[in-house]
């Protein structure tokens, strides 16, 4: 899909696909969905390797990066087309912009709401101006091509829902990558290629200009694309819908790429049977990448008092004050006090200390703890007689200590290991 995209941007400034009547561009946009390390820089670099000597010196000229607003991709197509405009071949508005960390411009970018109108309209090929600088920018015909690595986190939380309903994403192919064969060990390099019938293909799409059209024997296969397109685009959830929604069109420009590889101007059924098979799969792994798109979150279910209060007497061992109590559960001591499975106590610490409501939990008096017997605490207070009734407290006796093992004699055996065993 990389070296497709570096082909689409190479031949797109010439090469147009026509149906319907409708004259479009070729541009192919993807994106290579994959987490840290699972090889989408290796992907790019084996396109590169594939594609550079073939394409002379474009993508060493045309490659750029980092445009992360729409007055900036505009200024750069024009800043090139002022650049070419006397030269031997005449203006050149095409362009392949590679972001290896996509989701750095996208963070970026969503303070610009220009951004994604004028994402858009170099899609589609329509013309882009600038408005904001003091000599106005226009830029007739544009030929820009995004190629995009980003991991499928960030894709959930850049590449919205809302955004690509409007039409600004769902004009990216995305793919999902699973792993790469290492390419780029030092012990491995990669085989020569034979580029010079691409070599002649790129000299003969940019010679003068070119229109593709579908051939006769490919016209019953794109009615079935169609209608493959609308049927999925019904049946899908709408979250997962809108990114599939241009399934037929980059059917069809993939096609029309591959007939220039090759020299044609006509489409086989073969070359719409391949693009086919390739819009599929990316269209399968949209929805995978969206499958979430849609699901309702679950709500958790709120916790009881009781649950509350209880969570809280565990945490603190079995025995719980209500100062350790009520500020977390939000009821007061009397409704915590009410509950058939909470026991309460009120204790007094020293002679001169105030009352203490203490929590635990009824039945939990483990099988091993032996009751206190009653002792009678007499303490004086102005004169009066308090008796205090400790009869309730557990004694919690200490475990036993868990005896060691007891170490084996190391066995006669010829195998020095097996003693450590």
């Amino acid at each position: 899909m990389a070296a497709l995209s570096m082909w689409s941007a190479a031949i797109g400034g010439t090469v147009h696909v026509s149906s319907r009547g409708n004259t479009r561009p070729v541009l192919l946009w993807s994106a290579l969905v994959a987490g840290t390390g699972r090889g989408k820089g290796t992907a790019l670099r084996a396109a590169h390797h594939v594609l550079d000597k073939s394409l002379g010196r474009f993508l060493a000229t045309h490659t750029t990066s980092g445009i992360t607003s729409g007055a900036s991709m505009v200024n750069h197509l024009w800043e090139q087309q002022e650049a070419t405009a006397e030269t031997e071949h005449g203006r050149d508005v095409r362009a392949l912009v590679v972001e290896e960390e996509w989701s750095e411009v996208l963070r970026r970018v969503k303070r610009d709401p220009s951004f994604t109108t004028k994402l858009r309209a170099a899609w589609d090929g329509t013309t882009l101006r600038n408005t904001t600088k003091e000599e106005a920018q226009e830029v007739r015909d544009p030929s820009m091509v995004l190629h995009s690595h980003i991991t499928p986190s960030d894709w959930a939380k850049y590449v919205g829902e809302s955004e690509a309903a409007g039409g600004s994403y769902n004009r990216i192919l995305p793919f999902l990558l699973g792993a790469v064969p290492m390419l780029d060990d030092d012990r491995v390099s990669l085989p020569e290629v034979d580029g010079r019938e691409l070599s002649d293909a790129y000299g003969w799409a940019t010679a003068r200009p070119r229109v593709i059209t579908l051939a006769e024997d490919a016209r019953p296969l794109w009615r079935i694309v169609r209608r493959y397109a609308r049927i999925l685009g019904e049946t899908l959830p709408e979250g997962q819908a809108v990114f599939i929604e241009r399934t037929a069109e980059q059917t069809l420009r993939v096609a029309a790429c591959l007939a220039a590889s090759e020299c044609s101007e006509t489409i086989t059924e073969d070359m719409l049977s391949a693009a086919f098979t390739l819009v599929r799969r990316s269209v399968q792994d949209a929805v995978r990448i969206t499958k979430g798109a849609d699901s309702p979150k679950v709500k958790r279910q709120p916790l009881s008092l009781a649950d509350k209060v209880r969570a809280r007497i565990e945490l603190h061992g079995g025995r719980a004050t209500s100062s350790q109590v009520l500020p977390y559960v939000g009821a007061t001591a009397s409704e915590v006090k009410a509950l058939p499975e909470i026991a309460f106590t009120v204790e007094r610490s020293g002679k001169t200390g105030r009352p203490a409501t203490v929590f635990t939990l009824r039945g939990n008096t483990s099988q091993h703890e032996e009751s206190a017997p009653a002792q009678r605490t007499v303490m004086e207070s102005n004169g009066t007689k308090v008796v205090r009734l400790d009869a309730y407290r557990p004694i919690r006796t200490a475990p036993e200590p868990t005896p060691e093992p007891k170490r084996q004699e190391p066995v006669s055996d010829s195998n020095p290991f097996r003693a450590l065993l």
